[in-house]
């Protein structure tokens, strides 16, 4: 049997290491019913949750989004036995609408180790599922300057 390949490292130019996640729409209504809101605080921030408010309660799909969004982003970290640090990727909703990732803590450790320096998302959903790609944005290390003889 051949040995498995070795994926690169996150991070690198050249190198984009995409994140996608898909999460049940029903499964997340479930754990809704069954726990209530304040399970989904161990998730999410307090404005990541106002951002999933509208005027009649918690927007299911957009909590969905939110989830996608942040096990995408840290997909793209590419960080092997690690637990995905719920609060310190926050996933907010822009000024024009397009959801924005902000990394906090031990995400933004994990990033800088990569060299990434941000991660861009995109949220879609739809009735029963909610998906999300994010993108590392990776800047590249400055380069040695050579000393002039």
């Amino acid at each position: 049997m051949p040995a498995r390949p070795a994926a690169p490292p996150a991070g690198g130019l050249g190198w984009a290491n995409l994140g996608m996640d898909i999460v049940s729409v029903n499964r997340v209504r479930r754990l809704l019913a069954e726990y209530g809101e304040t399970f989904f605080e161990r998730m999410l921030t307090p404005g990541e949750l106002a951002d999933c408010r509208t005027s009649t309660g918690l927007d299911v799909l957009s909590l969905c989004g939110r989830i996608a969004a942040k096990e995408a982003a840290f997909k793209t970290l590419r960080v092997r036995g690690r637990f995905l640090p719920w609060p310190d990727i926050v996933v907010r909703r822009s000024e024009g609408g397009w959801p924005l990732v902000e990394l906090h803590r031990s995400a933004a450790e994990m990033a800088a180790e990569s060299g990434i320096t941000e991660i861009t998302v995109s949220i879609s959903h739809d009735v029963d599922y909610a998906v999300a790609v994010a993108a590392p944005i990776i800047v590249a290390p400055p380069t040695p300057s050579v000393p002039r003889s």
